[in-house]
């Protein structure tokens, strides 16, 4: 049987061989960072190295950096630690930005899947005119640096100059893009930035918080004041030297996961070859370079996940499912596409073990897929 296939490296990265013997080595050696002797020490300065290396991996000053259990609590100890009331979001934000708050407000983006920045101008310019009477809503914006599913690219740091002007805070999620494009806290503006191990060829369940200077969040998770008491709770050791270990080891990658742009280009063109009526979404835009998001119209999503996956092949869905029912996805949907592409839209995603001949292998299984279709519309 040939060798499967994995192109959802959005989903998660295969770990990376660095990571795993990081971890070993920490689970051999032990010792609580929090504790004074000898083997407490040498565990801190494990976590302290990890924290330079994730650091460095964003731009940013290491002592700004709290360790979490992954994105999700990143995303919402930013959101809900920051003490403002008033949180907008992206309508193209993952769910763990989404979900964060009953009352957060969605700002919409453009067909083009960008944030529409006169939109968030106008939504936080209410709380200017709220002034003085009542009090005005201090306000957090979250905004993503690269879509999970389209791989669109946001402009970030316009959208921090905006929130600035306007007296708000803003967080972004760069959970998708570290590792794949360069990330700079100091260049994007941002009082907050999420990032996750699993999502750069780390462990899953451990992720990171950078606080910009002069700012805090107010622990959700109390405990023996690790973290500098915003996350309380024994720090997860191997999971942060893994983490660590994947930081270095994805920085040194950046040019490689550039260069897989072309890769992607191909894979593009060879579906549009096959399948004419098919659309790139995000085609003219800014994107993460290992990132394809394409929907065959009238075609469900989990109809071609499920036939790549026969084939040894594994993608992912733009859209969820739930109670056995697909749903179309809410990224597609915020675009303003209609619902024949919004329910069928596909995720392709190269990684750091991607090869070119994966490439041809999925659009050898693309074009079976397609000739099987044509046969079932014409029987």
């Amino acid at each position: 049987m040939p060798e499967r296939i994995y192109l959802d490296s959005n989903a998660t990265a295969p770990i990376r061989p660095e990571a795993i013997a990081a971890m070993v080595a920490m689970m051999e050696e032990g010792g609580n960072p929090s504790s004074i002797h000898a083997a407490g020490r040498a565990a801190r300065k494990r976590v302290e190295d990890a924290r330079r290396a994730v650091a460095a991996l964003i731009g940013a000053d290491a002592t700004r950096l709290i360790f979490t259990s992954g994105g999700t609590e990143a995303n919402a100890l930013a959101l809900l630690g920051s003490g403002r009331p008033r949180i907008l979001y992206s309508a193209i934000e993952h769910d763990s930005v989404r979900a964060v708050h009953a009352k957060a407000e969605a700002v919409p983006v453009t067909r083009d899947g960008l944030i529409d920045l006169a939109a968030l101008e106008a939504m936080l310019r209410e709380d200017d005119q709220s002034a003085p009477r009542p009090p005005p809503r201090p306000t957090i914006v979250s905004l993503m640096l690269a879509n999970n599913e389209t791989g669109i690219v946001q402009p970030v740091a316009s959208a921090a100059e905006i929130a600035h002007r306007h007296g708000a805070l803003i967080h972004c999620d760069a959970i998708q893009a570290a590792g794949k494009i360069p990330v700079d806290v100091a260049e994007l503006g941002v009082d907050f930035l999420s990032v996750s191990a699993h999502k750069i060829g780390g462990p899953p369940g451990v992720g990171a918080l950078y606080i910009a200077a002069g700012l805090e969040v107010a622990a959700q998770q109390r405990g023996g004041g690790q973290e500098r008491r915003m996350r309380g709770g024994t720090e997860n050791l191997p999971g942060i030297a893994g983490f660590g270990a994947a930081a270095l080891a994805a920085a040194e990658g950046l040019p490689a996961y550039r260069a897989l742009g072309a890769w992607r280009d191909a894979l593009e063109a060879g579906v549009k070859a096959i399948t004419p009526a098919a659309i790139i979404v995000g085609e003219d835009c800014a994107r993460l370079p290992n990132t394809a998001c394409i929907a065959l119209p009238g075609v469900k999503s989990d109809t071609i996940v499920m036939a790549m996956d026969l084939a040894g092949i594994a993608i992912s869905a733009g859209s969820a499912c739930s109670s056995g029912k697909v749903a179309a996805s809410h990224v597609l949907t915020a675009m303003h596409l209609p619902v024949e592409i919004a329910g069928g839209g596909i995720r392709i995603s190269l990684g750091w073990r991607s090869e070119r001949a994966d490439i041809d292998r999925f659009l050898d299984a693309w074009q079976a897929f397609a000739r099987r279709q044509k046969n079932t519309e014409a029987a």
